[in-house]
């Protein structure tokens, strides 16, 4: 196996080609001829599109191969569709139409159950919104679409919601110099606040341990159920310095009372 080569659906990733400007011009010239083979040839021209917009799903724990065929899809939908004479790059015009195409699969393939009669105002909102984009070549908003579509706005924010795909507590959001941040600690706690937790160790003690800074920090984060977005915000740091901090923190807290 060659060097740096990483295989998608019998794909070689490292050799796909890359069309200049002038010949992506060009071959759609031909393709609105309806020239068979410059379509294939703009298809395979654009596959690192595909493969750049499925990065984004790296988390979904579905296997790559079907996320690219899926987005695909997607760049073939968008090419058929593209309007060269409005003046608009085809990437921008082909993300969207790639992205909805992924999530249209991923919420097909969704293990929460979800209502039909929410599922079927989600897709009259999504495709409405896919062929205002067509058409207009911007998003709309959801005013727009309620009117087009004839529901209230606040049933389709609540139905898109509902169709979304869950995302996991310890899915990474950022990463900086090793300090992962993680969907968990954007998360606030108002009702509880660890009190369970505060009820069965000697916190009091094991933060007498701590530096003013650090005791602060964690008395934010679990006596008051502030994220650490927020306490990043009160203190004056970076939430990474935050999150750094708290790990230090709650290590020395652990190794006192596991002494």
């Amino acid at each position: 196996m060659a060097q740096g080569k990483v295989e998608i659906c019998g794909v070689n990733t490292a050799k796909l080609p890359l069309l200049k400007s002038s010949e992506k011009e060009a071959l759609f010239a031909r393709i609105e001829e309806g020239d068979f083979a410059a379509r294939e040839k703009y298809i395979e021209g654009n596959l690192r599109l595909v493969l750049s917009v499925i990065k984004r799903f790296s988390s979904s724990n579905e296997n790559v191969d079907d996320l690219f065929q899926i987005g695909c899809i997607g760049l073939i939908k968008a090419i058929d569709n593209f309007d060269s004479s409005l003046n608009v790059k085809f990437s921008t015009y082909a993300v969207p139409m790639i992205i909805g195409e992924i999530r249209r699969f991923l919420r097909d393939n969704n293990s929460i159950r979800v209502s039909r009669s929410l599922k079927d105002t989600a897709y009259k909102a999504i495709y409405a919104k896919e062929n205002y984009v067509r058409k207009n070549m911007k998003e709309p908003t959801i005013n727009e679409i309620a009117e087009e579509i004839g529901i209230p706005g606040e049933d389709i924010v609540y139905a898109l919601d509902a169709i979304q795909n869950p995302m996991s507590l310890y899915e990474p959001v950022f990463t900086d110099g090793g300090d992962t941040l993680y969907v968990m600690d954007q998360i606030s706690d108002k009702k509880s606040k660890e009190e369970n937790w505060v009820e069965h160790l000697s916190l009091s003690e094991a933060m007498k341990r701590l530096g003013q800074r650090e005791n602060e920090i964690i008395h934010l984060r679990f006596f008051e159920g502030k994220t650490q977005m927020e306490v990043a915000e009160i203190i004056g740091i970076s939430q990474a310095q935050v999150s750094r901090l708290e790990k230090n923190a709650l290590k020395t807290m652990k190794n006192y009372l596991t002494a």
